[in-house]
């Protein structure tokens, strides 16, 4: 996923996306695992979109906070406008989300051993 727009962005611009990913996801073990999980997707994921998002990666050990946040300069957006945001870029949330969701599933699976 790749943006058609070569805008140069500030990072206090970009679309920071939170994802908090459940320890269990990684197993019985997970919360012994998922802190060096997400260490390591965060790395794999710094590059994706990167002209015009920021992702944070981390453990979801509240079960209140919700599994993504969208932020620009520290402010919340709400779905639809993380959508309209990312329409700039030529790019759907939807999909964002879709490619995100695989990519862990891979990272998982190869953390894993599987």
């Amino acid at each position: 996923m790749t943006s058609e727009i070569n805008i140069t962005l500030t990072p206090d611009k970009k679309l920071t996306v939170i994802f908090r990913i459940e320890p269990g996801c990684l197993g019985p073990t997970g919360t012994d695992l998922i802190d060096n999980f997400c260490a390591i997707a965060q790395k794999e994921f710094e590059t994706i979109n990167s002209d015009f998002m920021h992702w944070q990666i981390t453990p979801r050990h509240d079960k209140d906070l919700p599994e993504m946040t969208y932020k620009i300069n520290n402010k919340k957006l709400n779905h639809d406008k993380a959508e309209k945001y990312l329409e700039i870029f030529k790019q759907s949330l939807d999909d964002v989300e879709e490619h995100l969701h695989e990519k862990l599933s891979v990272l998982i699976d190869q953390h894993l051993g599987y």
